[in-house]
């Protein structure tokens, strides 16, 4: 028997279509759906699978940033080694590890930091201070050999680490198709583009193995945080981190000691990005801001709900506001901004449910 049941790779197929399947490179594979399973299967068991070409855009929400898609056969083996893999180095991620982790979204960062200062503080009766840390072009600066050793460390056969550090190691820079207009692309600074760093350096962001792989990577930081500097409120969404403490020297200390850990992992801070302030000023996080008693929505992120659902094309109308009623029924207090864009939704002519939690048409 080879290294997964065939059954595996139909698994990872449903997987990766669940999110991908309008796409060019989706609809061509399962177009011959079964010859192209038997053959990805053969090419992976063969060890005569390769990578193939990956489109290059730009995205300009929140702000321009360069995306990689590999093809979606390669998408699919991405999700092989993932669906294998990553559950063992789940097992040992810290609870407060957020972000690409089954039940671990911006929902649950969000609650889970709330609840850390609500006990940090002793339910907003004591005040206490957050440092807030975040790394300096995070997905662009990986380590990719660091990386290696981490995912060796974890595992052990050997099949499973060949394909793993495959995908890993492999450079969409070498063959690749641009998508996004050259004035896009101008709009990336040059030291956020991966194709502007030296080989042994980045991951292309958009993927599913690079969201994977940038937790394994981290994982480091979140272990050396918990059990060196024992501090007890930590918590981690992607490269935005924070800590809790009622004393900012000690924070300061921590501060100094994580920025003399990360060079271990090629890692660096974002000193324009480092806040030390109490936490009553309001702790902006994974688009919440938390301040006593009330988790609210990032001012930004509402302006641009409401932009975004003004300006939205009829036929499109109901499914961006629904997605941003969504978005602001996360935080804990969000009636006046449900009931601000309800207003923009109403004036378009689109009936809006009492609850101020969803649009439907008007019949």
């Amino acid at each position: 028997m080879g290294p997964y049941p065939f059954q595996d790779l139909v698994q990872a197929y449903y997987d990766c279509r669940r999110t991908k399947r309008n796409s060019d490179s989706a609809l061509a594979f399962e177009i011959d759906l079964e010859r192209n399973l038997i053959q990805l299967h053969d090419d992976l068991i063969a060890g005569t699978y390769r990578p193939g070409r990956s489109i290059c855009f730009v995205v300009t929400r929140p702000k321009a940033r360069e995306v990689w898609a590999a093809a979606f056969r390669d998408r699919v083996v991405h999700h092989l080694m993932y669906n294998h893999v990553a559950p063992r180095f789940y097992a040992r991620f810290i609870a407060d590890s957020c972000a690409c982790i089954p039940g671990r979204g911006t929902l649950y960062a969000a609650t889970r930091l709330e609840s850390k200062i609500r006990s940090a503080s002793q339910n907003w009766s004591k005040p206490i201070f957050y440092l807030k840390c975040d790394l300096a072009n995070f997905f662009v600066a990986i380590d990719k050999a660091v990386l290696r050793k981490q995912l060796e460390a974890k595992i052990t056969e050997p099949w499973w680490l060949a394909l793993a550090t495959q995908i890993l190691m492999h450079d969409p820079r070498e063959d690749y198709e641009i998508r996004s207009p050259a004035h896009l692309f101008n709009r990336v600074p040059q030291h956020k583009r991966l194709v502007a760093q030296p080989a042994h350096l980045g991951l292309p962001i958009g993927n599913l193995s690079s969201q994977f792989f940038a937790n394994v990577y981290l994982d480091a930081l979140d272990q050396f945080a918990k059990h060196q500097l024992r501090a007890k409120h930590y918590i981690r969404y992607v490269d935005d981190f924070v800590f809790l403490h009622e004393s900012p020297q000690q924070l300061n200390q921590w501060l100094v000691e994580v920025e003399a850990f990360l060079p271990r992992l090629g890692a660096k801070l974002n000193p324009t990005k480092t806040i030390l302030q109490p936490v009553d000023r309001g702790v902006d996080f994974v688009g919440h801001v938390i301040k006593p008693w009330r988790r609210t929505t990032r001012k930004r992120s509402l302006a641009q709900a409401l932009k975004r659902t003004a300006a939205a094309p009829a036929e499109d109308l109901r499914e961006t506001a629904n997605s941003y009623f969504g978005l602001l029924s996360q935080a804990s207090h969000s009636e006046k901004d449900r009931a601000a864009l309800a207003r923009v939704v109403l004036k378009r002519g689109n009936s809006v449910n009492a609850a101020l939690t969803k649009t439907f048409l008007k019949k």
